[in-house]
């Protein structure tokens, strides 16, 4: 089986020049913007839906069609894991109708993950995995602040804790994400791999990295164990 992805394309053949000075304003300047209200109505359904105060919880960020929050919750019976993602078109191929709705172990809600992750670390939540599969990865270098380690809410997101995993098909992405994950969290271990597939990682097999790996590209991990 052939793929047909193209490989990123970017004018930056490095790390982002500004990177460290971005990474370094956000975490001395907490992000205030005003939460997405249609998240915010989501999440509170979320609750009524769940109790999460006794669960270990696994969350799927931008888990587009939920094949790969199915094969976490499979993966990871004795957790609960939350599939989020802000496409309804997306979700909506996951035939439960409604959303938030619950699959055995999985959950699936619509929200904006930057305001789903402060409200889930308002709500106290801990995580015990978190999974950024393949996030879009807005290559120009005028688009820093909308990768997710350039993004405002990047302290906010590790500050729930877990095991942390980002996949990515673009080496930069990885780069700049590790150097950032080491930048707000000095010390912590930090493991990177690179790969034709993603065998073997986890049991963790999704629909972007077959893509990928089936188009002929390398496909890159980062892990990390962020600090409770």
């Amino acid at each position: 089986m052939k793929g047909n992805s193209s490989v990123v394309q970017s004018s930056q053949d490095g790390l982002h020049p500004q990177l460290d000075r971005v990474v370094q304003k956000h975490l001395e300047t907490p992000w205030r913007q005003p939460l997405h209200r249609p998240s915010v109505d989501a999440f509170e359904r979320l609750l009524e839906l769940q109790d999460f105060s006794a669960m270990r919880i696994v969350l799927d960020s931008g888990c587009g069609t939920g094949a790969s929050t199915r094969m976490m919750a499979a993966r990871y019976p004795e957790c609960v894991v939350v599939g989020v993602d802000q496409s309804a078109s997306r979700l909506a191929r996951l035939g439960l109708g409604e959303l938030p709705a619950r699959e055995g172990n999985a959950l699936f809600v619509q929200a904006e993950l930057a305001t789903f992750w402060r409200l889930a670390l308002q709500a106290g939540w801990r995580l015990a995995r978190h999974y950024l599969l393949y996030p879009n990865p807005w290559p120009k270098g005028a688009h820093l602040l909308r990768r997710w380690h350039g993004h405002p809410v990047f302290p906010q997101m590790l500050a729930l804790g877990g095991v942390l995993e980002l996949r990515t098909n673009w080496p930069i992405y990885a780069y700049e994400f590790e150097r950032a994950l080491g930048q707000v969290c000095p010390g912590i271990e930090i493991k990177s791999e690179e790969r034709a597939s993603e065998a073997g990682w986890d049991g963790i097999e999704t629909p972007f990295g077959r893509k990928y790996a089936h188009s002929g590209h390398r496909l890159y991990r980062v892990v990390a164990k962020l600090p409770d």
